[in-house]
């Protein structure tokens, strides 16, 4: 009489001293859970070091910049850029008189003729 060895198995999963295993859903959930919590802490991580900078890894972030490519249009006119330049430069003159006027100990740099003028109105002769 001979029998096969494999009929006699023993079942590991079912015996009582087999450690507890969880249901597909579970799994799957945990899963989903655990691919969150790694996102967060990748966004937490990308927040809080912005000095390490961005890796691209979608094939959909390399785009075509159309705007400043070579063959681009020029978009401002020259009216426009004269008078961005004007604009500009009336900017940098309101700049510079509100540094004259909150830093009064810095004094005058440049000195014109004109602002050494006599007052013949309350002169003493």
């Amino acid at each position: 009489k001979t029998t096969d060895p494999t009929l006699f198995g023993r079942n590991y999963f079912n015996r009582y001293s087999a450690p507890e295993t969880e249901e597909d859903e579970f799994a799957d959930e945990r899963a989903e859970i655990l691919a969150e919590a790694a996102a967060f802490k990748k966004s937490a991580v990308a927040y809080l070091h912005p000095e390490v900078g961005v890796c691209l890894e979608d094939a959909n972030l390399f785009g075509r910049n159309y705007f400043e490519r070579a063959s681009a249009p020029d978009v401002e006119s020259m009216e426009e850029a004269e008078e961005r330049a004007k604009i500009l430069a009336e900017a940098a003159t309101l700049k510079k008189l509100a540094v004259d006027y909150m830093h009064p100990e810095v004094g005058v740099r440049k000195v014109d003729g004109e602002m050494f003028g006599r007052n013949y109105f309350n002169r003493y002769s």
